[in-house]
C-alpha cells in the first residue's frame, strides 16, 4: 500500500489521478489533497477519498474548509500556505507525490518532494522550465525518482532504452516531440487578433484547464515541453524536433541511429501516463479504452509554422540562452495568458508581451532558487507594464 499526495487535486490531472487511484484501493491510499481556490470540489474530494490532510494556500479558505469538514464528520486536517504544501509533499509517510499544480506556484512543493527522495510524478512542467539545472541536481542528490506525466514526455520515457544513460549512449539520434497544433492550426493569421478566451480553451482533443488550453493554442505549451524535455532527457535543443500531429494519437517518438523510430500511441487520455508512472515498472488498469487503429484511420504529421506560433521560437531561444531566461519566459507567459483570459489582452499579443520581457530584462546565472524567484518576480512586473501599454 503506497500513500499518495496529489498537489493540484481539483485540476484535470488531479481528477484523473484520483480516478486511477480509486481503481486500485488495494495498492494506493490518499495521504493529502491540495487545491488553490475550488473549496467546494476539494471538500467533496475529502469526503470521498478521506485524506489525512488537505491544503489550501489561503488561510481563510483553509479555515472555512476545516469547519465544513468537521461539521460533516470528516477527520481530515486542513493546512494552509506554501508551508502546508511542502509539509504534505515531504512527509515521511508519503511514498508518491503527483505534482500537478499549474505554473510557478508548484515549484517549491515539487522541489520539497524531490529533496525528500519521493517518487515524483511530474505534471508541473514549470518546475523544470524555471529551475531545470537546480531541479535535476536535487533529484540526483536526494535519490528521488522522477517520472514524467505530460503525455509527450511519458511517451518519450517509454520509448527510450530501459537503462537510459543519455542520448548518445542509448543510440538515440533525435527526440520527436509531437503536438496537436491546438484549435488554431489552420486559422487564418489575420483572425488571431479576434480570438476569444472560449475559442482558445476549446482544444480539439484534450480536456484541460484554461491556462494550459491557452498555452496549447499559442503552442507555448509545446515550447515549455521542449525546455522540459531538454532537462528531463539531458538533450541538446538541436536533438529535439517538434512535429505537429493533429490526431494526438502518437504522443511522441524516439529516433535511433540504426533507422528505427519508436512511437508510443494511445487514445488522448491522461489516465494512461498517470497509471504508467504510478505503477512503473508494472502496468495497471487505467480505465482508458484501447486504441482502435482502424477506427482512428489516418495519422498526419507536419512541421509547425513559427510565424503562426512564435512562442515556439521564443521558448527555443530562451533554452539556448539558459540561465534565468526560461524563468523569465514562463513568468511573462503566465501574466500574459491571465490578462487574455480576463478579456484585457488580445490573443495575438501574448507572444508580443513575452518577447518584450525577454528583450528588456537581463539574464542571470542560475545559481540558487532565490535567483529563480527574483527573475520570476521581475518578469511579472515587466509583463504587467507591457500589457498596460498594449491594452
Amino acid at each position: 500500500m503506497q500513500a499518495v499526495t496529489v498537489l493540484g487535486a481539483t485540476g484535470s490531472i488531479g481528477v484523473s489521478t484520483l480516478d486511477v487511484l480509486a481503481r486500485h484501493p488495494d495498492r494506493y491510499s490518499v495521504y493529502a489533497l491540495t487545491a488553490n481556490s475550488r473549496i467546494e470540489q476539494l471538500f467533496n474530494q475529502c469526503l470521498e477519498y478521506r485524506p489525512v490532510y488537505a491544503v489550501m494556500p489561503d488561510e481563510s479558505l483553509a479555515a472555512d474548509l476545516q469547519g465544513r469538514l468537521e461539521a460533516a464528520g470528516s477527520g481530515t486536517r486542513v493546512l494552509a500556505g506554501v508551508e502546508g504544501l511542502q509539509q504534505v509533499s515531504s512527509a515521511e509517510a508519503v511514498d508518491v507525490v503527483m505534482a500537478a499544480i499549474v505554473g510557478a506556484a508548484g515549484l517549491r512543493p515539487t522541489l520539497a518532494a524531490v529533496r525528500a527522495g519521493k517518487r515524483v510524478l511530474l505534471a508541473n512542467k514549470e518546475a523544470l522550465v524555471m529551475a531545470g539545472p537546480l531541479f535535476m541536481r536535487a533529484v540526483v542528490d536526494a535519490g528521488a525518482e522522477l517520472l514524467p506525466i505530460d503525455s509527450e514526455h511519458n511517451a518519450i520515457f517509454q520509448c527510450l532504452p530501459e537503462r537510459y544513460q543519455g542520448l548518445e549512449a542509448g543510440g538515440v539520434r533525435k527526440i520527436l516531440l509531437t503536438g496537436s497544433g491546438g484549435p488554431f492550426r489552420e486559422l487564418p493569421l489575420e483572425q488571431f487578433a479576434e480570438v476569444t478566451p472560449d475559442q482558445a480553451c476549446a482544444h480539439p482533443n484534450w480536456d484541460m484547464g484554461r491556462k494550459i488550453s491557452v498555452d496549447s493554442a499559442t503552442m507555448m505549451n509545446k515550447g515549455l515541453e521542449f525546455i522540459e524535455a531538454c532537462f528531463l532527457f539531458d538533450a541538446k535543443p538541436e536533438q529535439i524536433e517538434v512535429v505537429l500531429h493533429p490526431q494526438s494519437i502518437v504522443h511522441s517518438m524516439v529516433q535511433y541511429v540504426d533507422g528505427s523510430l519508436l512511437a508510443q500511441m494511445g487514445n488522448p487520455d491522461m489516465r494512461t501516463p498517470i497509471a504508467h508512472a504510478l505503477a512503473f515498472p508494472e502496468r495497471i488498469e487505467a480505465g482508458v479504452a484501447s486504441l482502435d487503429l482502424v477506427a482512428a484511420g489516418q495519422l498526419d504529421f507536419e512541421a509547425p509554422c513559427e510565424q503562426r506560433f512564435p512562442c515556439l521560437r521564443l521558448a527555443r531561444e530562451a533554452m539556448l540562452e539558459g540561465g534565468t531566461a526560461p524563468a523569465l519566459l514562463n513568468a511573462a507567459n503566465e501574466v500574459a495568458v491571465a490578462s487574455f483570459l480576463e478579456g484585457e489582452l488580445r490573443f495575438s499579443n501574448i507572444p508580443v508581451v513575452i518577447e518584450s520581457v525577454l528583450e528588456a530584462l537581463p539574464v542571470a546565472e542560475l545559481d540558487c532558487l532565490e535567483t529563480v524567484e527574483e527573475a520570476d518576480g521581475q518578469a511579472r512586473v515587466a509583463a504587467a507594464g507591457v500589457i498596460q501599454r498594449l491594452v
